[in-house]
């Protein structure tokens, strides 16, 4: 038997009532919402909208396609697929995605968070201190710190190895941009790793050290298998990350001879230095679906996983 006097949990709302499950009338709800619907449409959807409109015609900085707009169709985008400093742009841009962040923010990230869990209290204070001010410090000013110590002149490095006049920048312009973004974003990975590591169970690893398992097989057969979400985690945000990275234009200006030109760069020199904001356009939307690609490869992998 139910009292009377006490509410029953679930029952049918009156009959017209168009209040919610947290008590606000629809209308009521609308209106909370409505400012950040507006929000989104203004900076998301309207920009997104407007760049598939340029790229699909001839507009440009200067000229007459300037105020005399044409639509092109799909010739901005057969044109790029066809251009080979595009082809050459998005491969050097895999090359920096692949060597600076899925191998090098990665490796060296784990390898620092692995290191300092067993490491005096002011001894990762200071190494965690260090990692984080490279990666909190403004681009520009970190990019003027690497061109003063990699400068062919009076360059830290060359003042270093006794080697005057060598030009790095010159000689391994992509070598110098993936090193420069492994030092620059391992703290991010270092610090997701330092907080997975942590929820590995000691006893298992306690258990793996009595049975006289190694180093290298502890972290095969104990530590990795708690750690595989977060790695495909920590490498998505960081691919992403660093395929859109414009940090690289500060340091070579993707020279020599578009030999560190990655995606981005190459999207800002149509765009505003020759001012062909259709094609730039574009190139931008073909930029934005292969990291879309990539986005939904890694959330299958850790669909995969999870399942």
């Amino acid at each position: 038997m139910t009292d009377p006097a006490t509410p029953v949990i679930g029952a049918a709302r009156p009959a017209g009532s168009d209040s919610g499950t947290a008590g606000l009338r629809r209308g009521t709800a609308s209106a909370f919402v409505a400012p950040a619907l507006l929000l989104i449409a203004v900076f998301l959807v309207f920009p997104a909208l407007w760049l598939l409109w340029i790229g699909l015609t001839d507009l440009t900085v200067s000229g007459r396609t300037s105020v005399d707009v044409s639509v092109v169709g799909l010739d901005n985008y057969a044109k790029a697929l066809d251009d080979p400093l595009f082809g050459n742009s998005l491969w050097i841009t895999l090359l920096f995605v692949f060597g600076s962040a899925v191998i090098g923010q990665n490796c060296l990230g784990f390898a620092l968070a692995w290191t300092l869990r067993a490491a005096g209290r002011r001894v990762r204070t200071l190494v965690e201190s260090a990692v984080l001010l490279a990666w909190i410090l403004p681009s520009s000013v970190v990019a003027v710190l690497w061109i003063a110590m990699l400068d062919r002149d009076e360059g830290t490095v060359n003042r270093l190895l006794d080697t005057p006049g060598y030009a790095w920048m010159i000689r391994y312009p992509l070598a110098v941009l993936i090193v420069f973004n492994i030092w620059r974003g391992t703290a991010f990975s270092m610090l997701l790793y330092s907080a997975a590591v942590s929820t590995v169970p000691p006893s298992q690893l306690e258990s793996a050290r009595l049975a006289g398992a190694s180093g290298p097989q502890t972290l095969r057969d104990v530590v990795f298998p708690h750690l595989r979400g977060h790695v495909l985690t920590n490498t998505l945000l960081i691919s992403l990350w660093t395929f859109n990275d414009f940090t690289p234009y500060l340091l070579t200006r993707g020279e020599p001879n578009h030999r560190s030109e990655t995606l981005p760069i190459f999207l800002y020199r149509q765009g505003i230095d020759e001012g062909a904001l259709g094609y730039g356009a574009a190139a931008s939307v073909l930029m934005l679906l292969i990291n879309l690609v990539l986005a939904l490869f890694y959330l299958r992998l850790l669909r995969r996983r999870t399942a």
